[in-house]
């Protein structure tokens, strides 16, 4: 199972090296490569509608799993205790009824939030 170290940093750095999260609390923000080798740079909020950041002194977990929908690649994995699970491949019809499902997820919260 592949693995991934994190760093806590107060900025995310321009150049990110590979398998390596990158952790801003002050930005409520991590940020790592993405883990297939793509290249490309996958940003995760740290939000209650977004991710939420796990730390037990040792290791890392976000959640839910990160799904790379506007890569090629499409990759989708859950980072648990800084492994990598690798998270089934999703269809075009799922990706868009998820995207729809965190839209009315956000929309739910922040109502709730305004009363």
């Amino acid at each position: 199972m592949k693995t991934i170290q994190h760093k806590f940093v107060e900025y995310i750095p321009d150049i990110l090296e590979d398998n390596i999260l990158y952790i801003s609390i002050e930005y409520r923000s991590a940020a790592h490569n993405c883990i297939c080798g793509c290249g490309n740079r996958v940003v995760t909020p740290i939000t209650p509608t977004h991710w939420k950041l796990t730390f037990d002194g040792r290791s890392v977990s976000l959640s839910p799993s990160i799904g790379n929908w506007n890569f090629d690649c499409k990759s989708h994995y859950w980072i648990e205790n800084n492994k990598i699970k690798l998270a089934s491949k999703w269809s075009d019809e799922k990706i868009e009824a998820g995207r729809k499902a965190d839209v009315v997820k956000k929309k739910k919260y922040f109502k709730k939030k305004k009363k």
